[in-house]
């Protein structure tokens, strides 16, 4: 990595940070260079505007949540074991200060349409396509009943983990995890075979 790609990747890891307590629309070439000790300018010569900035930072932040989220999961046993994994992962991605911003940037992005929107989107897509695809190998295991709708068990899954996120980081619920877990193994069991 050269000199000019490690210091991009640091500004990054300081712009992700700081994105998942201000938002993406918190974050400018000026909040930033403050946090990350650097001139303006060399920021501007990295992202060139803000929103080529907010880009850059859910690239980055989705590289991370693959590292940390999806790739472990992808070495335990196909099937249930894959699920389980997958979810606890997540859980332990959204319980870091400030949470997961793919969330937080949900909520601020929902209703602005552009190019930041539109990665978001896709990397939600995502993200749903990789709990139905693992939940896909559970069906093919023998794991879950072969009537159960693997795109059904992504969108239930995915309801618990923003229920999570919004119960334990909004209203301080400290039985969030627990009540994600509770609701998580009953998915599990309506959807065994």
């Amino acid at each position: 990595m050269s000199k000019g790609e490690a210091t991009r990747e640091a500004i990054l890891d300081t712009a992700s940070r700081l994105a998942r307590s201000v938002g993406l629309g918190g974050i400018t070439i000026g909040t930033l260079a403050t946090s990350a000790s650097l001139s303006k300018s060399g920021l501007y010569a990295h992202f060139r505007s803000k929103e080529s900035l907010q880009v850059s930072i859910l690239e980055h932040t989705r590289a991370r949540f693959v590292a940390e989220v999806v790739a472990p999961a992808l070495t335990e046993p196909r099937g249930e074991p894959r699920v389980r994994a997958l979810f606890e992962n997540w859980l332990a991605w959204d319980d870091q200060p400030g949470g997961c911003l793919f969330v937080a940037a949900s909520s601020e992005l929902d209703d602005q349409p552009g190019p930041v929107r539109d990665h978001l989107v896709r990397y939600q897509q995502d993200w749903l396509d990789s709990l139905a695809e693992v939940f896909r190998t559970g069906l093919s295991e023998g794991h879950f009943r072969a009537d159960a709708d693997p795109e059904q068990f992504a969108f239930e899954v995915d309801g618990v983990m923003l229920s999570c996120h919004m119960s334990g980081r909004l209203l301080g619920d400290p039985n969030a995890q627990s009540r994600a877990r509770t609701a998580f193994e009953a998915l599990l069991d309506r959807a065994r075979a």
